[in-house]
């Protein structure tokens, strides 16, 4: 599968490439496949014995409802004093018994079928959510978040509704063919005559459901446009404030919201519109039933027993049907659902460890580039036959314009990607010949954008280092200058944090980040850009800090600023994906070129030079 069939966009430079967003269709009248319903029955097949049960409770509240109407009959022959009838009070006593029964089976087929789909979507989700967390970021950079959310939930939750209701349908399949059965047992000849309304209901289905594809579609598509239009002046508040761009935006919004309610209204319409076409037909039965049926018992061919307990089967023999015309759309729903958890599911990982990897215990801290080429789009490298050295506990600053490769460089080395060519050597070692938990466990990196995660400050710090104390937190903590504000908070280092941390300033997040991958205490500390979101104030209470955190470790320092990177060991100046000069500052400064340009330009940033 592709990438775009995922809602898919290009890659680029960095964690998070740029690229066009794709689209996919939500087409829910798509042929049954078995394919997909197979692989469901895979999730469903560790819980057999609940299917067995729910399916058995099924049967026996069958078994009941077609039960009810013929007891029905029974009774009124006897209350007549029909030849060979049973005694009222043994119906009766039948009948309340009947009753009961249908009340106890009905409660365990819903509370069997629900209990299987509880369980059956609860493993979908996990297994989703598993397999997530372990594709490749290639996959997520080029895939939209809210198309992997929209699988997460919508889809899951379309499975679990069809899950909950199929069990159901069965009966509701299982009890048409005995109603028919059973009409045809008592009174065949009015049983052919009544059941003539089915090629009407056939046909009048086959003429509604393109009517009905084409309302649903654009119900469909008119619901995804207004979403997108919450979720992106949701998501830019800020500018669209800062624009005054409300008034414009409500106008545009209610064309949009407009056109999504006439088209759900239409859509309901269509939906409902079988539903008096039934029930005409529901009343021409039990016409029929009243006509000729009345003849019948007049001519002395039925009892009345008899003509009663049609009447009843009549009454209840649509209802199925309705019930499956509302399946058959779920099963669609399903069909589609399960075709794109399944594309999901079918990600390829392709960062995975060789049979052979090597654990990394204690290594020697050195990174190695050996004529590394890697892109994110084919035929479109970002690094180009890049080669250079990390000697052990060294500081090395990477600058250069953005989409230089200064990102890619940090990736490669935690081998968030695979190299096309060449390799990415830590501690000697090739990062594809060990384990991706021991390199893990060696290497931290800090993002320019600080993510913090829903739970405590204590929690987010100890997010990668289960293992440490509080004491190790605290100091860390200090270390980073972040105990002063934390200490301040309500609850200190107890404290909740808002989603991803927006009860704290970007500077504060930023610190907390540092102190997480400082906790960890790895062997190789990866900066990139993680000082650009904080103030020159905090800048310049870490400054002391960096220095001592990063002593005795190595470390790659990615930074626009170059005030961040002028103490580095060595400086790698990067342009278009090559190793334009490498040194130390005042090496860098006596060559006098693009970086001693930069730092006479008082530490402008490369997009102003390029």
């Amino acid at each position: 599968m592709s990438f775009a069939e995922l809602g898919g966009r290009g890659g680029g430079g960095g964690f998070h490439g740029p690229g066009a967003q794709g689209e996919i269709g939500e087409e829910i009248f798509v042929a049954f496949d078995k394919g997909v319903f197979e692989r469901l029955g895979v999730f469903v097949r560790p819980y057999r014995r609940v299917f067995v049960a729910a399916i058995l409770a099924v049967l026996a509240f069958v078994a009941t409802q077609v039960s009810i109407p013929y007891v029905i009959r029974l009774a009124v022959d006897s209350i007549i004093g029909a030849p060979g009838s049973l005694g009222l009070e043994t119906i009766l006593f039948g009948f309340v018994a009947l009753i009961g029964l249908n009340a106890v089976v009905s409660y365990l087929q819903e509370i069997t079928a629900a209990r299987l789909a509880q369980r059956v979507i609860f493993d979908m989700r996990r297994a989703m959510f598993a397999h997530l967390q372990k594709v490749s970021l290639s996959f997520m950079d080029q895939t939209h978040v809210g198309r992997i959310m929209s699988r997460l939930q919508g889809d899951v939750n379309a499975l679990q509704e069809f899950f909950e209701t199929s069990i159901a349908a069965v009966g509701d399949l299982f009890l048409l063919f005995g109603i028919i059965g059973v009409l045809l047992a008592m009174e065949w000849r009015l049983a052919l005559l009544t059941l003539t309304v089915i090629p009407v209901i056939v046909a009048l289905r086959a003429a509604w459901l393109p009517y009905a594809k084409k309302s649903f579609a654009r119900a469909r598509d008119a619901s995804s446009i207004v979403n997108g239009a919450l979720a992106e002046n949701i998501g830019g508040v800020r500018i669209v404030q800062g624009s005054r761009r409300e008034a414009v935006n409500l106008a545009d919004f209610d064309v949009k919201a407009t056109e999504n309610l006439d088209a759900h209204v239409a859509a309901a319409w269509v939906a409902q519109s079988m539903v008096p076409a039934v029930d005409v037909l529901t009343g021409f039965a039990m016409a029929v039933i009243v006509v000729v049926g009345g003849q019948l018992v007049i001519d002395g061919n039925i009892d009345v027993g008899v003509m009663i307990a049609f009447i009843f089967y009549v009454q209840r023999f649509f209802d199925p049907i309705r019930t499956l015309s509302m399946q058959y759309t779920m099963l669609q729903r399903a069909m589609a659902a399960g075709h794109r958890i399944f594309e999901v599911l079918d990600v390829p990982v392709t960062i995975t460890d060789a049979p052979d990897a090597i654990e990394l215990a204690s290594i020697d801290p050195s990174i190695e580039f050996r004529d590394v080429t890697f892109g994110y789009k084919p035929e479109q490298p970002v690094l180009k036959k890049l080669t250079f050295q990390v000697a052990p506990k060294q500081v090395v600053a990477l600058v250069g314009p953005t989409g230089s490769g200064k990102t890619s460089i940090a990736a490669l080395t935690h081998r968030f990607y695979d190299v096309w060519d060449g390799e990415v050597r830590v501690g000697g070692y090739d990062v594809r010949e060990v384990t991706q938990d021991s390199l893990g466990r060696n290497i931290a990196i800090v993002l320019q954008e600080p993510f913090l995660f829903t739970g405590t400050v204590l929690e987010n710090i100890r997010y990668s280092s289960a293992w440490a104390s509080r004491a190790d937190i605290i100091a860390a903590a200090k270390a980073v200058r972040a105990h002063e504000f934390i200490e301040k908070l309500p609850r200190g280092y107890d404290s909740e944090l808002g989603q991803r941390g927006q009860n704290l300033s970007i500077g504060q997040r930023q610190l907390l980040s540092f102190a997480r991958a400082l906790v960890a205490n790895p062997q190789i500390l990866i900066l990139d850009e993680a000082t650009a979101s904080i103030d020159s104030f905090i800048e310049a209470q870490i400054q002391e800090a960096l220095r001592v955190l990063l002593a005795g470790r190595t470390c790659l320092v990615i930074a626009h600023r170059l005030a961040t990177v002028r103490d580095a060991d060595k400086i790698i100046v990067l342009r278009s994906g090559e190793i334009l000069e490498q040194g130390s500052h005042d090496e860098l400064i006596v060559k006098n070129g693009l970086y001693a340009s930069l730092y006479k330009k008082n530490f402008s940033s490369f997009d102003e030079l390029v």
